[in-house]
């Protein structure tokens, strides 16, 4: 019996991923496009201090805005971003000043307040705006 269920299973999880169509995230990459309009992308770097977040803002599907008090747009582009969905809350736990590359972020939602998932991040690429001077 046990047998015949892991094998059942099997083929369910197989069969889902096998048809999942994959999305089209144009309306998410030129909602990402927009966010960075007359900005430059710079090197991209591991980590950023917590303390110069202003705010955050996720685009569905694609990316996470962190929003500095500096004017600097860092954008993260996290393994596993099909999952970011914008009526999510982000959920940090840090052990430092810093949130880095290595860090995960846990996804809870507005609307229910259970935990959605999670996104391991990846390096924060900045985004200055054209002619701005550097501190």
């Amino acid at each position: 019996m046990r047998f015949g269920f892991a094998i059942l299973a099997a083929a369910l999880i197989a069969g889902g991923t096998a048809t999942a169509a994959p999305r089209d995230n144009s309306r998410y990459e030129a909602k990402l496009a927009k966010a960075l309009e007359g900005r430059t992308a710079g090197q991209p770097v591991k980590c950023i201090n917590l303390r110069d977040i202003r705010s955050t803002e996720i685009i569905d599907r694609t990316a996470i805005l962190y929003r500095m008090y500096n004017g600097t747009i860092y954008v993260n582009r996290p393994s596993g971003a099909e999952i970011l969905d914008n009526d999510d809350v982000l959920v940090t736990k840090t052990f430092t000043s810093q949130l880095c590359n290595i860090d995960i972020v846990q996804l809870v939602s507005r609307t229910t307040r259970f935990p959605s998932g999670s996104v391991g991040l990846s390096e924060f690429v900045p985004y200055s705006k054209v002619g701005a001077t550097k501190n």
